[in-house]
């Protein structure tokens, strides 16, 4: 039996998850509503502030989806309690972030800005650097797991860390792997 699949997702107080037809799993909570339809053949059981997903058989598709549907459930419900966010790092001599009200505005080393409005349910937040040689922190913000990685996804994808010099944006908890530069010559 699958291991992330058994174990039952306790529901927080001021959250309501309404399972509906064909398994339309719809979460409310303090942050935002969130609703994703899951695959039909699979069980999602409701009793006194815990949700249980079980598998109809032991078939390699059930097997597979069952994990699968409980961690989407359990990410739902964390998302409209806590939210979720994903960090990311700007290094780089003139690089910066900036917001202008909601859009956020990049300098890259490009020729131009680069301005980003975020999606619905999604917010950037920019920190400061605590020195001149550190990283200037980013964080991606919102209730949705998979809207929150793919726009930091977006975002690392603008200018992926180089492994010479370590220069571009990447995640916080991402190490780059450096190069040696030219060895240069032979005397």
């Amino acid at each position: 039996m699958s291991r992330i699949g058994k174990k039952p997702i306790t529901v927080p107080k001021g959250v309501t998850v309404t399972v509906g037809e064909n398994n339309f799993v719809t979460v409310k909570g303090p942050k935002g509503t969130l609703s994703q339809q899951l695959h039909p053949e699979v069980i999602i059981g409701q009793e006194d502030g815990t949700i249980t997903v079980d598998r109809p058989s032991d078939g390699k598709l059930h097997k597979a989806l069952h994990g699968l549907t409980r961690t989407l459930v359990n990410n739902m419900v964390v998302g409209v309690t806590d939210g979720w966010a994903r960090n990311l790092e700007i290094n780089g001599v003139g690089y910066r972030a900036a917001m202008e009200g909601k859009t956020l505005v990049l300098n890259l080393g490009f020729s131009h800005q680069v301005r980003l409005d975020p999606p619905a349910d999604v917010q950037y937040v920019v920190g400061e650097r605590k020195s001149a040689n550190d990283p200037l922190p980013l964080s991606v913000r919102g209730i949705d797991k998979q809207v929150v990685g793919e726009e930091a996804s977006r975002i690392r994808g603008l200018r992926p860390p180089e492994p010479y010099k370590g220069k571009g944006i990447k995640y916080a908890e991402e190490t780059i792997r450096r190069k040696a530069g030219k060895a240069g010559k032979a005397k």
